[in-house]
């Protein structure tokens, strides 16, 4: 019997030099995170007199445990977490209904409003610091967390124009076969088009999430009392206050904060690639 010989696939010199690229990119953002992590586990003796080595002597949670019960951590991580699902929430229900809104509804200057809202998007948001605050000021919100919930979950351009993205890349048989069945225009968004949205939406609120959670210039300006931190406020504070003196406090402290974040990341990722290659953002 003759054999069947498997064409061998040649490998290109730009995939190689690509994915080399790569592989040295990854490890220098991954090298700083494993460094801190480590010496968050060294006590201060080692950490003053060996801060390269990569193993402690002794493992310690002595650091973690300060940090924790220095500063009321506990408290401002449940202020960053219930200001994160609410903007979350909020932003899943406002961006997909405006996203629906422009993608299917035709009106005039339809278009016009649209790239007009996505410009705002290139203005940075410490040009518009101020006049916030003075606004926030009006409203009676300084110092109230409804001032960092309310206009995030209400105003979030690229979260319009993911879900818009979406609903484009949906079959308009969908809504056609709901209105001959008689559903009304809302009807159709909730009970068609929703449903249809969850890969969007899941990979929209990851990115909500890892946003609000690491937001940290408007609430340093909006938020004056220590009971209404959130976790980054909280650990600058700490940092103010022990960044000279054990920075194996200050790196168990930025582990805390950083370590939640950084999972549901990684457990979402691949809703997020998924979602911007479905709506045309992956360059296809």
């Amino acid at each position: 019997m003759s054999s069947i010989s498997v064409p061998r696939r040649r490998v290109k010199p730009g995939s190689v030099v690509l994915h080399a690229v790569l592989i040295v990119a990854s490890v220098t953002m991954v090298v700083p995170f494993i460094w801190m992590m480590v010496n968050s586990f060294k006590t201060q003796t080692q950490l003053l007199t060996d801060p390269l080595s990569l193993v402690p002597k002794p493992w310690t949670v002595f650091s973690y445990v300060t940090a924790w019960t220095t500063v009321p951590f506990g408290h401002a991580y449940i202020n960053s977490l219930y200001i994160c699902a609410l903007v979350v929430i909020g932003t899943l229900i406002t961006a997909s209904m405006a996203g629906y809104g422009f993608a299917r509804i035709r009106f005039r200057g339809d278009r016009s409003l649209f790239v007009l809202f996505l410009a705002t998007q290139m203005i940075p948001a410490q040009v518009t610091l101020v006049p916030f605050y003075l606004l926030m000021s009006k409203f009676g919100w300084v110092d109230s967390h409804l001032s960092l919930i309310i206009p995030t979950m209400l105003v979030n351009p690229f979260a319009v124009f993911l879900m818009r993205q979406f609903v484009l890349s949906l079959p308009r048989e969908l809504e056609e076969a709901a209105l001959i069945d008689g559903c009304s225009r809302w009807s159709t968004f909730w009970l068609v088009i929703l449903p249809n949205l969850k890969p969007g939406l899941a990979a929209l609120a990851i990115i909500s999430a890892l946003n609000v959670w690491n937001s940290f210039l408007f609430p340093l300006v909006l938020l004056n009392s220590p009971d209404k931190f959130t976790v980054p406020l909280m650990l600058t504070s700490f940092q103010g206050q022990y960044g000279q003196m054990n920075y194996g406090l200050v790196m168990a402290a930025s582990a805390i904060s950083t370590v939640p974040m950084l999972i549901a990341f990684v457990v979402g990722q691949r809703k997020i690639i998924d979602s911007m290659a479905n709506s045309g953002l992956g360059g296809r």
